[in-house]
């Protein structure tokens, strides 16, 4: 990622977290769907071990999570969105990354979700990032991905009044299954849903994928 649209994507965050954080840290509320399928992974992964929520924000779904007993840490670009999340979340850690570049050994997470944080890695990047993930995941890991539905890049320059540089990337679902596969992910499976109310959020079609990293 060119380092000066890594660097922008840093401070625009910075600059609009505590109006992101009142806007979506209680999203979860009012999207029943996400909160069945977090069910779900949290089912599944507690007890596992170590679980990142990658691209964490104001930390609300690793929250969800932790409520249900998982050992869940959030990690994001953003140091404004980091003290937002410590701020609400005293009980959880939450650590400053680059899911392109992550600094974490091979093989140390159980699981990793990330809701909706691809949107800002460009396509000629996107594989980069799932290779990461995929690295940092021990083998049997779960990955849970979440993320805007399209073919669009949009150009965000004003947002909530908050000046910002922001390329947001959308994806078609089978399209990132395709970059999955690449990376050595097993897809378990995926499915699409219509968004919500306007109230609620941003309206695009949303993408939810499970996969796996394999086993020996």
């Amino acid at each position: 990622m060119d380092p000066q649209k890594l660097s922008d994507c840093q401070s625009s965050y910075d600059r609009i977290a505590e109006e992101y954080t009142a806007r979506i840290a209680g999203e979860l509320e009012h999207k029943p769907l996400d909160r069945m399928l977090l069910d779900e992974f949290a089912t599944r992964v507690k007890g596992a071990g170590r679980v990142c929520e990658l691209g964490c924000g104001p930390g609300h779904v690793a929250r969800y999570l932790h409520e249900r007993g998982v050992d869940v840490f959030g990690m994001d670009l953003s140091p404004g969105m980091l003290e937002q999340a410590c701020k609400l979340n005293p009980a959880i850690k939450f650590e400053q990354g680059n899911m392109l570049a992550l600094e974490v050994e091979d093989g140390a997470w159980a699981a990793i979700v990330a809701f909706y944080s691809i949107v800002h890695i460009p396509k000629t990047d996107i594989l980069q990032a799932f290779r990461e993930m995929f690295r940092a995941l021990k083998p049997g890991g779960l990955l849970f991905l979440a993320f805007h539905i399209g073919l669009e890049v949009l150009r965000e320059e004003n947002l909530w009044g908050h000046q910002v540089s922001l390329d947001l990337v959308f994806y078609a679902r089978k399209e990132v299954e395709r970059y999955l596969g690449l990376a050595g992910f097993a897809i378990e499976d995926s499915l699409e849903r219509d968004p919500y109310a306007p109230e609620v959020e941003y309206q695009s079609r949303r993408a939810y994928i499970r996969a796996r990293k394999p086993a020996p």
